[in-house]
Protein backbone atom coordinates (compact mmCIF):
# COMPACT_ATOMS: atom_id res chain seq x y z
CA UNK A 1 0.00 0.00 0.00
CA UNK A 2 1.42 3.36 -1.02
CA UNK A 3 2.03 5.98 1.56
CA UNK A 4 -0.76 8.07 -0.12
CA UNK A 5 -3.16 5.73 0.14
CA UNK A 6 -2.51 5.17 3.63
CA UNK A 7 -3.04 8.76 4.15
CA UNK A 8 -6.94 8.93 2.55
CA UNK A 9 -7.60 5.89 4.57
CA UNK A 10 -6.52 7.62 7.41
CA UNK A 11 -8.27 10.98 6.51
CA UNK A 12 -11.57 8.67 5.79
CA UNK A 13 -11.51 6.88 9.24
CA UNK A 14 -10.67 10.14 11.01
CA UNK A 15 -13.43 11.99 9.71
CA UNK A 16 -16.06 9.29 9.65
CA UNK A 17 -15.01 9.33 13.53
CA UNK A 18 -15.71 12.90 13.71
CA UNK A 19 -18.90 12.29 12.08
CA UNK A 20 -18.35 14.69 9.50
CA UNK A 21 -19.49 14.41 6.25
CA UNK A 22 -16.75 14.36 2.79
CA UNK A 23 -17.22 12.74 -0.39
CA UNK A 24 -14.88 10.03 -2.00
CA UNK A 25 -13.43 10.37 -5.39
CA UNK A 26 -12.22 7.53 -7.79
CA UNK A 27 -10.85 7.51 -11.36
CA UNK A 28 -12.94 4.27 -13.07
CA UNK A 29 -11.50 4.97 -16.49
CA UNK A 30 -9.26 7.05 -18.80
CA UNK A 31 -8.59 7.65 -22.40
CA UNK A 32 -5.47 8.86 -23.91
CA UNK A 33 -2.92 10.81 -21.91
CA UNK A 34 -4.21 11.68 -18.15
CA UNK A 35 -2.35 12.53 -15.00
CA UNK A 36 -4.26 10.15 -12.81
CA UNK A 37 -5.18 6.71 -13.82
CA UNK A 38 -7.95 4.57 -12.76
CA UNK A 39 -8.09 3.42 -9.09
CA UNK A 40 -6.91 6.73 -7.94
CA UNK A 41 -9.05 8.24 -5.30
CA UNK A 42 -9.82 11.46 -3.12
CA UNK A 43 -10.68 12.79 -0.06
CA UNK A 44 -12.74 15.68 -0.75
CA UNK A 45 -13.67 17.50 2.38
CA UNK A 46 -17.28 20.01 2.20
CA UNK A 47 -14.99 23.12 2.24
CA UNK A 48 -13.89 21.87 -1.23
CA UNK A 49 -10.12 20.56 -0.06
CA UNK A 50 -8.57 17.90 -1.25
CA UNK A 51 -6.56 14.79 0.43
CA UNK A 52 -5.03 12.13 -2.69
CA UNK A 53 -4.48 13.12 -6.70
CA UNK A 54 -7.31 12.10 -9.36
CA UNK A 55 -5.65 14.53 -11.72
CA UNK A 56 -4.79 17.97 -12.58
CA UNK A 57 -6.58 21.06 -12.14
CA UNK A 58 -9.44 20.15 -14.78
CA UNK A 59 -10.18 17.43 -13.13
CA UNK A 60 -10.06 18.77 -9.60
CA UNK A 61 -12.53 21.17 -9.90
CA UNK A 62 -15.39 19.12 -11.74
CA UNK A 63 -14.53 16.53 -8.88
CA UNK A 64 -15.13 19.76 -6.63
CA UNK A 65 -18.38 20.41 -8.33
CA UNK A 66 -19.87 17.27 -8.03
CA UNK A 67 -18.92 16.28 -4.74
CA UNK A 68 -20.99 20.07 -3.01
CA UNK A 69 -24.10 18.42 -5.22
CA UNK A 70 -23.43 15.18 -3.62
CA UNK A 71 -22.90 15.99 -0.38
CA UNK A 72 -26.65 18.71 -0.74
CA UNK A 73 -28.38 15.43 -1.93
CA UNK A 74 -26.19 12.45 -0.72
CA UNK A 75 -26.63 11.00 -4.50
CA UNK A 76 -23.57 9.31 -5.86
CA UNK A 77 -22.19 10.86 -9.17
CA UNK A 78 -20.59 9.57 -12.26
CA UNK A 79 -18.62 12.21 -14.22
CA UNK A 80 -16.94 12.39 -17.26
CA UNK A 81 -14.40 15.24 -18.13
CA UNK A 82 -14.18 15.43 -22.30
CA UNK A 83 -11.19 17.83 -23.95
CA UNK A 84 -13.43 20.62 -24.88
CA UNK A 85 -11.74 20.57 -28.52
CA UNK A 86 -12.86 16.78 -29.08
CA UNK A 87 -16.29 16.40 -26.96
CA UNK A 88 -18.68 14.58 -29.49
CA UNK A 89 -21.79 16.15 -31.01
CA UNK A 90 -23.34 13.52 -29.43
CA UNK A 91 -22.94 12.03 -25.98
CA UNK A 92 -24.29 9.27 -23.87
CA UNK A 93 -25.43 11.33 -21.14
CA UNK A 94 -27.65 9.16 -18.97
CA UNK A 95 -26.81 9.48 -15.39
CA UNK A 96 -23.31 10.60 -16.43
CA UNK A 97 -22.26 14.70 -15.78
CA UNK A 98 -20.71 15.93 -18.91
CA UNK A 99 -17.34 18.79 -18.03
CA UNK A 100 -15.27 20.08 -20.69
CA UNK A 101 -11.50 20.31 -19.90
CA UNK A 102 -9.27 22.80 -21.38
CA UNK A 103 -6.17 21.30 -19.84
CA UNK A 104 -3.50 20.71 -22.41
CA UNK A 105 -3.15 16.59 -22.01
CA UNK A 106 -5.94 15.83 -24.28
CA UNK A 107 -7.44 12.73 -22.09
CA UNK A 108 -10.66 12.01 -21.44
CA UNK A 109 -11.26 10.90 -17.58
CA UNK A 110 -13.82 9.31 -15.69
CA UNK A 111 -14.63 9.68 -11.75
CA UNK A 112 -17.36 8.13 -9.53
CA UNK A 113 -17.74 10.54 -6.79
CA UNK A 114 -19.80 9.66 -3.50
CA UNK A 115 -20.77 10.80 -0.12
CA UNK A 116 -19.60 9.50 3.05
CA UNK A 117 -22.31 10.95 5.16
CA UNK A 118 -22.94 10.57 9.04
CA UNK A 119 -25.87 9.22 10.66
CA UNK A 120 -28.46 11.44 11.53
CA UNK A 121 -28.16 12.53 15.29
CA UNK A 122 -30.97 11.61 17.83
CA UNK A 123 -31.20 12.16 21.37
CA UNK A 124 -34.49 10.74 23.12
CA UNK A 125 -34.21 12.18 26.95
CA UNK A 126 -36.29 9.92 29.36
CA UNK A 127 -37.44 6.47 29.80
CA UNK A 128 -40.79 6.37 29.47
CA UNK A 129 -42.43 3.70 26.92
CA UNK A 130 -42.45 6.33 23.97
CA UNK A 131 -38.76 6.91 25.04
CA UNK A 132 -38.00 3.50 24.53
CA UNK A 133 -39.97 2.88 21.63
CA UNK A 134 -38.51 5.92 19.52
CA UNK A 135 -34.69 4.59 20.15
CA UNK A 136 -35.62 0.98 19.32
CA UNK A 137 -37.10 2.64 16.06
CA UNK A 138 -34.74 5.27 15.40
CA UNK A 139 -31.72 2.97 15.77
CA UNK A 140 -33.11 0.39 12.83
CA UNK A 141 -34.32 3.62 10.58
CA UNK A 142 -30.52 4.24 10.63
CA UNK A 143 -30.02 7.34 13.10
CA UNK A 144 -26.82 7.78 15.49
CA UNK A 145 -29.05 7.71 19.38
CA UNK A 146 -27.99 8.65 22.34
CA UNK A 147 -30.07 8.33 25.13
CA UNK A 148 -30.18 10.82 28.54
CA UNK A 149 -32.07 8.99 31.27
CA UNK A 150 -31.72 8.61 35.14
CA UNK A 151 -28.85 5.83 35.66
CA UNK A 152 -31.30 3.48 37.13
CA UNK A 153 -33.84 3.84 34.29
CA UNK A 154 -31.31 3.01 31.60
CA UNK A 155 -31.25 -0.65 31.78
CA UNK A 156 -34.89 -0.78 30.16
CA UNK A 157 -33.76 0.39 26.89
CA UNK A 158 -32.33 -1.83 23.77
CA UNK A 159 -28.98 -0.60 22.54
CA UNK A 160 -27.95 2.63 21.87
CA UNK A 161 -24.65 4.53 20.35
CA UNK A 162 -24.02 6.76 23.35
CA UNK A 163 -25.62 6.86 26.98
CA UNK A 164 -25.63 10.16 29.35
CA UNK A 165 -26.66 9.45 32.95
CA UNK A 166 -29.15 12.31 33.56
CA UNK A 167 -30.44 14.99 31.16
CA UNK A 168 -27.27 17.24 30.72
CA UNK A 169 -27.02 17.48 26.91
CA UNK A 170 -24.70 20.11 26.38
CA UNK A 171 -21.95 17.68 25.74
CA UNK A 172 -23.52 15.31 24.03
CA UNK A 173 -21.68 14.55 20.42
CA UNK A 174 -22.80 16.34 17.36
CA UNK A 175 -25.43 18.38 19.80
CA UNK A 176 -25.51 21.20 17.35
CA UNK A 177 -27.25 19.07 14.73
CA UNK A 178 -29.57 16.92 16.68
CA UNK A 179 -32.62 16.57 16.60
CA UNK A 180 -34.02 15.92 20.83
CA UNK A 181 -37.10 14.40 21.70
CA UNK A 182 -38.19 14.68 25.16
CA UNK A 183 -39.94 11.90 26.29
CA UNK A 184 -40.19 11.91 30.79
CA UNK A 185 -44.09 11.62 30.61
CA UNK A 186 -44.30 12.85 34.13
CA UNK A 187 -40.64 12.27 35.46
CA UNK A 188 -38.37 15.40 35.61
CA UNK A 189 -40.33 16.65 32.53
CA UNK A 190 -39.18 20.97 33.13
CA UNK A 191 -35.55 19.65 33.73
CA UNK A 192 -35.03 17.71 30.56
CA UNK A 193 -36.72 20.07 28.76
CA UNK A 194 -34.65 23.46 29.71
CA UNK A 195 -31.03 21.08 29.04
CA UNK A 196 -32.68 20.30 26.07
CA UNK A 197 -33.64 23.94 25.19
CA UNK A 198 -30.44 24.70 26.19
CA UNK A 199 -28.30 22.65 24.53
CA UNK A 200 -28.27 24.53 21.22
CA UNK A 201 -29.97 21.67 19.11
CA UNK A 202 -32.10 22.96 15.90
CA UNK A 203 -35.07 20.24 16.80
CA UNK A 204 -36.75 19.89 20.17
CA UNK A 205 -39.96 18.13 20.42
CA UNK A 206 -41.72 17.36 23.48
CA UNK A 207 -43.79 13.84 24.05
CA UNK A 208 -47.15 15.76 25.97
CA UNK A 209 -49.93 17.23 25.13
CA UNK A 210 -50.92 21.03 24.41
CA UNK A 211 -51.99 22.05 27.45
CA UNK A 212 -49.11 20.23 29.41
CA UNK A 213 -46.37 22.15 27.14
CA UNK A 214 -47.72 25.31 27.83
CA UNK A 215 -47.38 24.78 31.66
CA UNK A 216 -43.57 23.96 31.47
CA UNK A 217 -43.16 26.99 29.10
CA UNK A 218 -44.78 29.27 31.24
CA UNK A 219 -43.02 28.00 34.21
CA UNK A 220 -39.39 27.93 32.30
CA UNK A 221 -39.86 31.88 31.25
CA UNK A 222 -40.52 31.77 34.75
CA UNK A 223 -37.37 30.72 35.87
CA UNK A 224 -35.20 32.86 33.69
CA UNK A 225 -34.98 30.72 30.25
CA UNK A 226 -35.47 32.90 27.19
CA UNK A 227 -38.85 33.16 26.26
CA UNK A 228 -37.40 33.19 22.34
CA UNK A 229 -36.15 29.84 23.27
CA UNK A 230 -38.76 28.71 24.82
CA UNK A 231 -40.74 29.23 22.06
CA UNK A 232 -38.71 27.02 19.95
CA UNK A 233 -40.03 23.74 21.77
CA UNK A 234 -42.74 21.46 19.39
CA UNK A 235 -45.38 20.37 21.18
CA UNK A 236 -46.96 17.79 21.07
CA UNK A 237 -44.15 16.22 19.18
CA UNK A 238 -44.89 14.20 15.88
CA UNK A 239 -47.04 13.91 13.07
CA UNK A 240 -51.11 13.78 13.44
CA UNK A 241 -51.43 10.35 12.53
CA UNK A 242 -53.90 9.60 15.09
CA UNK A 243 -51.12 7.50 17.05
CA UNK A 244 -52.50 6.15 20.40
CA UNK A 245 -49.68 3.26 21.60
CA UNK A 246 -45.62 4.09 22.36
CA UNK A 247 -45.05 2.12 19.00
CA UNK A 248 -47.32 4.64 16.97
CA UNK A 249 -46.35 7.61 18.68
CA UNK A 250 -43.03 6.76 18.59
CA UNK A 251 -43.37 6.34 14.74
CA UNK A 252 -45.33 9.64 14.24
CA UNK A 253 -41.93 11.50 15.81
CA UNK A 254 -39.71 9.68 13.78
CA UNK A 255 -42.08 10.47 10.47
CA UNK A 256 -42.09 14.29 11.51
CA UNK A 257 -37.92 14.49 11.92
CA UNK A 258 -37.64 12.76 8.47
CA UNK A 259 -40.13 15.18 7.09
CA UNK A 260 -37.98 18.14 8.75
CA UNK A 261 -34.54 16.34 7.47
CA UNK A 262 -35.43 16.38 4.25
CA UNK A 263 -37.69 19.58 3.89
CA UNK A 264 -34.63 21.09 5.02
CA UNK A 265 -31.94 19.35 2.50
CA UNK A 266 -34.22 21.22 0.24
CA UNK A 267 -35.57 24.11 0.85
CA UNK A 268 -32.25 24.97 2.37
CA UNK A 269 -30.66 28.56 1.15
CA UNK A 270 -27.91 28.33 -0.72
CA UNK A 271 -24.33 29.25 0.96
CA UNK A 272 -21.75 31.32 -1.13
CA UNK A 273 -20.02 29.97 -3.65
CA UNK A 274 -16.76 29.27 -3.86
CA UNK A 275 -15.24 29.94 -7.34
CA UNK A 276 -12.53 28.45 -8.37
CA UNK A 277 -10.74 29.27 -11.67
CA UNK A 278 -8.96 26.02 -13.51
CA UNK A 279 -7.19 25.38 -16.88
CA UNK A 280 -10.58 23.95 -17.82
CA UNK A 281 -12.38 26.64 -16.84
CA UNK A 282 -14.27 28.01 -13.99
CA UNK A 283 -16.43 26.13 -11.66
CA UNK A 284 -18.63 26.55 -8.57
CA UNK A 285 -18.80 24.33 -5.71
CA UNK A 286 -21.01 24.92 -2.84
CA UNK A 287 -19.74 25.07 1.27
CA UNK A 288 -22.63 22.55 2.89
CA UNK A 289 -20.71 21.82 6.09
CA UNK A 290 -18.42 23.45 8.66
CA UNK A 291 -14.95 22.92 7.40
CA UNK A 292 -13.85 20.06 9.27
CA UNK A 293 -10.17 19.80 11.21
CA UNK A 294 -10.11 15.60 10.75
CA UNK A 295 -7.05 15.50 7.86
CA UNK A 296 -5.35 19.39 8.68
CA UNK A 297 -2.35 17.87 8.22
CA UNK A 298 -2.10 16.49 4.57
CA UNK A 299 -3.14 20.50 3.79
CA UNK A 300 -1.48 21.26 0.42
CA UNK A 301 0.02 18.16 0.06
CA UNK A 302 -1.00 17.98 -3.75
Amino acid sequence: MSDESEDIIDCMARMKGDGRPFALATVVRTEDATAAKAGAKAVIRADGSMVGWIGGGCTQGAARKAASDALLDGRPRLVRVYPKERLPDTVETTGVEIHKSGCPSGGTIELFVEAILPRPSLIVAGASPTARALAALGRRSGFAVTVAALVEDQPGFGEADAWIAGFDLSGAARVGTSFVVVATQGKRDREALAAALSCGAPYVAFVGSRRKAATLKSAMIDQGLPAARVERLRAPAGLDIGAATPEEIALSILAEIVQERRDAARLATAPPMQIEETDGGRFESQVVWPAPDSCRGNEGKH
